[in-house]
C-alpha cells in the first residue's frame, strides 16, 4: 500500500521575474519578496551568475551554505536547481543553432560543438552544486535532434527517429552518471520543443539510457492541455518517475481558424495558452489528490507563464492557490472508529479455519 504523503509548498521558479530592477536583481531582493508572499521555497536558475553563480556553488560548501543560510533568514529553502537553458544546449538540431545561440556564454557561440561541451559540464556542475545544497532533484530540459521532424510529413526517412534518441541517449548517459554520484535525480520538464515532449518519447529515451535511476520526469500539465494529452493518466503511467512538480495553468479553445498548431499566432490569439494559476482549465484537484496518493514527498512550485495577467499579480495569487491546493494527508482511515480489537486470529476465524 503506498504510503500518503504531503506534498511541499508553495515555492516559485525564479526564471521569470529575474530583472534589471529591485527586488528582481538579486537572490536575496527576490528571497525577500517571495517570502512576503508566503512562499517557503525558491526554484533558483542556473544561467544567470549574478543571482546563483553554478560555478562557485558546484566548488564551494561555504558559498553553499551561505545561500541556504540567507534563504533560511527569510523562511525559504532552496527546492531545486534549474539548467533548463544549459539542458536545451546538450542537444540542438542545425536549424535552432542561431535561435539558441544565446543561451550560451559569447565565447561559445556560433560555435555549436563547442556550445554542446560546456552545455554539458554546466549540467555536470548543477549536479555537484545541488548535492552541496542537500537537494534531491534538479530541472532541466532534454534538448532536441528529431523535433523538426516531430509531423510525419514529409516522410522521416527509416531510422532516423531511433538515430535521433540514440544520439541522445548517449549525450546524456555521462550526465546521468554524474547525477546519480551526486545522489541527485535529473528531471527533464517534458515539453514541446524538445526530444522529451509527451509519454511515448521518454520511454524512447529510457529505452536509450538503461532505464536509468536518474533519469526522471519534471511534470507541468500545462504543457500536456496544450498538447491535448490526458495528464491525469499520466501521472498513473508514470508516477515512480514523477520527481517535480511545476504548478502551471493552460487553457486550450479551439475554433475554426486554429487547434493545437496554433496558426503561427502570438500567445494571445493561439487556441492553447499559458494562463495564471486558477484562471485556465488544469484540474489540479485531481492532480494534487493523485500526487498525495502516489507518495509525491517534493515540492510544489509555481512557473508563472501567462499572456494576460501582470507576474506580480500571479505570483501573489498563486501562493495562496498552492497552499489551499495542498492536501494535509489522514494519518488514519475514515472508518476506523468501526472497528473493534483484534485477537491474533480473529482473521482465521473470520474465513472459518479456526473455531
Amino acid at each position: 500500500m503506498t504510503k500518503l504523503t504531503n506534498l511541499k509548498g508553495p515555492a516559485i521558479f525564479l526564471a521569470q521575474f529575474i530583472g534589471d530592477a529591485a527586488p528582481f536583481n538579486s537572490l536575496e531582493g527576490m528571497a525577500k519578496w517571495a517570502s512576503a508572499y508566503g512562499y517557503k521555497g525558491l526554484q533558483i536558475p542556473t544561467s544567470t551568475p549574478h543571482i546563483f553563480d553554478l560555478e562557485q556553488a558546484a566548488a564551494s560548501q561555504t558559498y553553499c551554505d551561505d545561500v541556504k543560510g540567507m534563504l533560511a533568514s527569510y523562511g525559504l529553502e532552496p527546492t531545486e536547481l534549474s539548467t533548463h537553458l544549459q539542458g536545451q544546449l546538450v542537444a540542438v538540431h542545425p536549424a535552432y543553432d542561431l535561435l539558441f545561440d544565446g543561451f550560451a556564454p559569447l565565447a561559445y557561440q556560433g560555435k555549436p560543438k563547442e556550445r554542446q561541451a560546456w552545455a554539458v559540464e554546466q549540467l555536470k556542475l548543477a549536479a555537484k552544486a545541488s548535492q552541496r545544497l542537500g537537494l534531491k532533484a534538479h530541472a532541466t530540459f532534454s534538448g532536441a535532434l528529431a523535433w523538426p521532424y516531430f509531423y510525419p510529413w514529409p516522410q522521416r526517412p527509416a531510422g532516423l527517429v531511433e538515430e535521433a534518441f540514440a544520439e541522445l541517449g548517449r549525450r546524456w548517459r555521462p550526465i546521468l552518471n554524474a547525477f546519480d554520484a551526486a545522489g541527485v535525480d535529473c528531471c527533464y520538464e517534458i515539453h514541446p520543443g524538445e526530444d522529451l515532449h509527451d509519454g511515448a518519447t521518454f520511454e524512447r529515451f529510457l529505452a536509450e539510457v538503461g532505464n536509468h535511476p536518474r533519469a526522471n520526469i519534471l511534470f507541468d500539465p500545462s504543457h500536456f492541455v496544450l498538447q491535448q494529452l490526458d495528464y491525469l493518466s499520466y501521472i498513473d503511467i508514470y508516477h515512480d518517475r514523477i520527481k517535480m512538480f511545476h504548478v502551471k495553468d493552460a487553457e486550450f479553445t479551439p475554433n475554426g481558424r486554429s487547434g493545437v498548431y496554433g496558426g503561427y499566432q502570438g500567445w494571445v490569439e493561439r487556441p492553447g495558452r499559458f494562463r495564471s494559476l486558477g484562471d485556465g482549465q488544469v484540474k489540479f484537484k485531481e492532480i494534487f489528490s493523485k500526487l498525495a496518493g502516489y507518495g509525491y514527498d517534493g515540492w510544489a512550485v509555481l512557473e508563472w507563464e501567462c499572456c494576460l495577467k501582470h507576474p506580480e499579480d500571479g505570483a501573489r495569487e498563486g501562493a495562496t492557490f498552492i497552499r489551499d491546493h495542498i492536501i494535509h494527508v489522514t494519518e488514519k482511515a475514515f472508518d476506523d472508529f468501526a472497528g473493534g480489537k483484534k485477537s491474533g486470529d480473529f482473521n482465521l476465524r473470520v474465513l472459518g479455519l479456526k473455531d
